[in-house]
């Protein structure tokens, strides 16, 4: 049976620890080792000597926390589905592919983010150093942003027209991330973030 951590009684920590790494197959970059207890020699011909007891896990990347942790959900969410995961420069994104996929989405990509959100939290728990996490499924992502980009052009064109400002329906900040960076180089257009979340909008006004 495949295992990530094992427990090993030896005389001392070193033997212990060399022990659990041989026998899980890392080297000690890839191993969390916890010492349970120190040992001790004893006293005359060892009388009175303890063993040391260490505890040695294998430690997983934030790739692999990310989808275990995801697959996870899923299950208890009694969804089958297959996950893609990919990783670079501490992003980790992860593609899930199945049935049903609306379900995982919502409505405008709400339980999406709520996941996301969750599995980010998961990772950045047990990783030694920040990471961003990137959930989508169909593309859900590229089309949102597109549909989104598109939109802000409609209103920034409406504005200018009208001279009025408009007000956005509420989104989550990947959202309003969009539409400021598709306006940001607008000359005769502003945007501003007002509200709080998780109604936050974005206003669009003229400059």
């Amino acid at each position: 049976m495949v295992t990530d951590k094992i427990e090993i009684v030896a005389k001392t920590v070193e033997d212990a620890k060399a022990e659990a790494l041989a026998a899980l197959g890392i080297s000690e970059e890839q191993a969390k080792v916890t010492v349970i207890e120190q040992g001790s020699k004893g006293g005359l011909f060892g009388i009175g000597s303890k063993p040391a007891r260490v505890l040695v896990e294998k430690r997983q990347s934030p790739e692999e926390i990310a989808k275990t942790f995801l697959k996870e959900i899923t299950l208890i969410m009694n969804l089958s589905i297959k996950i893609e995961a990919t990783s670079k420069d501490r992003q980790v994104s992860l593609n899930m592919i199945g049935e049903n996929m609306g379900i995982l989405i919502g409505k405008r990509g709400q339980t999406l983010d709520a996941l996301q959100y969750i599995v980010s939290l998961a990772v950045n728990q047990r990783s030694d150093y920040p990471v961003t996490v990137v959930l989508d499924t169909e593309n859900y992502r590229r089309r949102r942003r597109e549909t989104l980009e598109t939109l802000a052009h409609s209103i920034a064109r409406k504005v200018k027209s009208s001279r009025k400002s408009i007000t956005l329906e509420p989104m989550s900040r990947f959202e309003r991330h969009i539409i400021h960076t598709t306006l940001q180089n607008e000359r005769h257009v502003r945007t501003s973030s007002e509200g709080n979340e998780p109604f936050r909008y974005v206003v669009v006004s003229v400059k």
